[in-house]
């Protein structure tokens, strides 16, 4: 993988010389939407980055993210709306030649949080599980925020 301008290009080589090929010009942006979890970094007040493993979902050039309202991450982008965005596995491993967008992150209000969540049920069938299952056992959720990030 090498970087031209904020481009990502796959060399793929063949046998013998002069057989290097492009498989194809792919941009940062575009690679973290099509990933399975991305690592959205936040920023403390003191600057300290805390990276935490997320679904999202690309909507309209934006990553759509849902998550619950009391947690770490809100205040933090409250505080500090600058994120950064990169691939990353379940675990939140990123691997070193990952590709990495900053952006800004803003919250939503309950329409916008509403379709964040219907958004992320579509792409996830564990979301939509769990919201079955809450409904199904009429479990008590806590409040979630969606979160959009803008590159």
């Amino acid at each position: 993988m090498a970087t031209f301008d904020g481009l990502h290009v796959c060399l793929i080589s063949g046998r013998g010389p002069d057989t290097t090929r492009y498989a194809g010009l792919v941009t940062a942006a575009n690679e973290i939407a099509s990933s399975r979890y991305v690592s959205l970094t936040t920023y403390r007040k003191d600057g300290a980055s805390v990276a935490t493993p997320v679904w999202h979902v690309p909507h309209g050039g934006e990553l759509w993210i849902v998550t619950e309202a009391g947690s770490g991450k809100v205040k933090r982008i409250r505080n500090n709306p600058h994120v950064r965005v990169q691939p990353c596995s379940l675990r939140g491993a990123v691997a070193p030649d990952a590709p990495s967008v900053t952006g800004t992150a803003r919250l939503l209000d309950g329409d916008g949080t509403a379709l964040a969540r219907k958004l992320l049920a579509r792409r996830y069938f564990m979301a939509r599980a769990g919201n079955w299952f809450a409904r199904l056992l009429r479990v008590r959720r806590p409040p979630m925020v969606g979160i959009i990030v803008s590159f």
